[in-house]
């Protein structure tokens, strides 16, 4: 009977590891300031594509999964020391940031593009044009020289350490006073009052803006922008020692796009389909 109950104590003891990593509760960082991506409601409530694909993924893994507000300036510094342990907030896959975290395969593609005041009475005749900045023509070269054009002497509002702003830096910074906002619904807030002329960010985050009450005063204009400084598109976020968590992230995001499960969410928040291509 000892010897029993001993195997039976070491047997448990045995499983126990595995027990403990397949019920790992993990942290998921989202900005809530950047709807349909991520939003945060009059309760305090975070909500969106993001949080959505999020919580899909965490089910799918048998992961227990609580989402936390971050500020997007210090979203990839705070994952870094621990704060929490994976991104999801609309955030592009780039190689600068592939130099210090790590990144899941694409759960979203999509654009971005300027708005203006529409008191400065600019042509908008380009909406509809595309512009990949990976593979810059003629065609698109040109594109760019009536973005300068237009654009030059007016302030544009950026989200602080974003892509948007970079892209704004590359294609603009001679020929625009850039300013820089800690949020974008701060920005928004000086576009709706007149202190900044125009802005660059993702194309489904501005067309709620211009759809509210506040957004009346702006219309989008120039190009679709991608490519570039915003790379292959929208990816989870994780810290490069966190080798199991990617793997399995992965394996759920592969099988979540194949069976059509996220081109549902991206239909339900965007009202069209921005899920990645399904792998092979």
């Amino acid at each position: 009977m000892p010897v029993a109950i001993a195997i039976s104590v070491a047997s448990l003891l045995a499983a126990l590891p595995a027990r403990a990593e397949s019920e790992r509760a993990i942290s998921i960082a989202t900005e809530g300031a950047s709807p349909p991506w991520d939003g945060t409601d009059g309760n305090g409530k975070l909500y969106g594509y993001d949080v959505d694909v999020g919580r899909e993924l965490c089910h799918r893994m048998k992961l227990e999964c609580a989402f936390v507000a971050q500020d997007w300036d210090g979203i990839i510094p705070a994952l870094l020391v621990g704060k929490y342990d994976v991104i999801m907030s609309g955030m592009a896959i780039t190689e600068k940031r592939k130099q210090q975290i790590a990144f899941s395969i694409p759960y979203a593609s999509g654009f971005n593009q300027f708005i203006v005041r529409k008191e400065l009475g600019l042509d908008a005749a380009d909406t509809r044009e595309k512009v990949n900045l990976s593979t810059i023509g003629d065609r698109e070269q040109a594109t760019i020289e009536r973005l300068r054009s237009a654009l030059g002497g007016k302030a544009i509002g950026v989200l602080r350490s974003s892509n948007s702003e970079a892209v704004v830096k590359q294609l603009l910074g001679d020929v625009v006073t850039i300013r820089s906002y800690d949020s974008l619904d701060n920005l928004k807030l000086d576009l709706t009052a007149g202190r900044v002329d125009g802005g660059l960010a993702d194309y489904f985050t501005w067309r709620d803006f211009l759809e509210a009450p506040g957004g009346s005063v702006a219309m989008f204009f120039g190009p679709e922008l991608n490519g570039g400084l915003w790379g292959p598109g929208v990816g989870a976020g994780m810290r490069k020692d966190d080798t199991e968590l990617l793997t399995k992230l992965n394996a759920a995001l592969d099988a979540a796009t194949k069976d059509g499960t996220i081109k549902a969410l991206s239909l339900k928040w965007f009202k069209t389909d921005i899920s990645p291509a399904v792998s092979k």
